[in-house]
């Protein structure tokens, strides 16, 4: 089984890849983006992607949902990564070496608090976490350390100076995994949806109603600007179970006729909030 994640080796994508497929045989592929990663799921020659959706600090990441709504792609799992930013160096180096820290721009933000008790240390933003280690590996300087995961600096066999230095230590990004086909498990229990209400007063309104009428468990209702449309959106649902369900059924075809479009992004188990690791 082919799976892609974007990201060079040691990103919390491929930690995402191996803990979502642990003990499976898969052929782990890396890609610099989504849209490859995609196109290549559409030709046929991933079987399976894994794709960030959500973080617990910084919140969705559209760009993922965008892509998902344009592409023949159904989200048939989840998986939750705690986010833990290490201080990796090379080898040799000690903290108090450091002067300059390389990472993804988000990574550097989710540090703030570690930048303001070390002021001397100077950011600079670099393409993502793993490859900011291969960076300072290459560049073997003692005084360029870069943020990173424990699997980075096992990758790249480079010392953690400093471990978990993000401000939360809670912070937690949420996968999909993502194939070609909707399949549905029988314990599938969460479901995410894609949907452009009717242009019309309270139609959303109509769509929560339904959700409410038939007690089903609403879990995320985000929305989202339209392209080429002027002050338009689009909405992204999440809610509790199983499309196969009778009730459900009879939700679905209610909401439909509220709404202009409408696309079902998946039905898959939901992640295991205390194996979070």
């Amino acid at each position: 089984m082919k799976v892609g994640y974007q990201g060079a080796h040691g990103t919390f994508s491929e930690i995402a890849v191996q803990r979502y497929f642990e003990g499976k045989d898969i052929e782990a592929r890396n890609y610099t983006n989504f849209v490859d990663i995609l196109n290549d799921l559409d030709a046929g020659i991933l079987d399976a992607a894994m794709l960030p959706v959500e973080n617990s600090t910084t919140g969705t990441i559209y760009r993922t949902y965008d892509l998902l709504h344009e592409h023949r792609a159904f989200a048939t799992g989840e998986q939750f990564v705690r986010i833990s930013e290490h201080l990796i160096g090379i080898d040799g180096a000690s903290f108090s070496d450091v002067k300059e820290v390389y990472s993804h721009p988000e990574a550097l933000n989710q540090c703030s608090q570690f930048f303001r008790q070390h002021p001397h240390l100077k950011m600079i933003p670099y393409q993502d976490t793993a490859k900011s280690v291969e960076y300072i590996k290459n560049q073997n300087d003692p005084t360029k350390a870069a943020l990173a995961s424990f699997l980075a600096a096992e990758y790249y066999g480079c010392p953690i100076l400093m471990k978990d230095v993000n401000d939360l230590k809670s912070n937690t990004t949420r996968f999909l995994c993502v194939e070609k086909k909707m399949t549905v498990q029988p314990d599938a229990n969460k479901v995410s949806l894609y949907l452009v209400v009717n242009h019309e007063p309270g139609a959303l309104y109509q769509v929560i109603k339904v959700f409410a009428e038939h007690k089903i468990n609403m879990l995320k209702l985000e929305s989202r600007p339209l392209k080429g449309q002027m002050f338009e959106y689009c909405f992204y649902v999440d809610f509790e179970g199983n499309i196969n369900d009778d009730t459900l059924k009879v939700v679905l075809g209610e909401i439909v006729q509220h709404c202009v479009e409408y696309k079902l992004l998946g039905c898959y188990s939901k992640a295991d909030s205390e194996d979070i690791r």
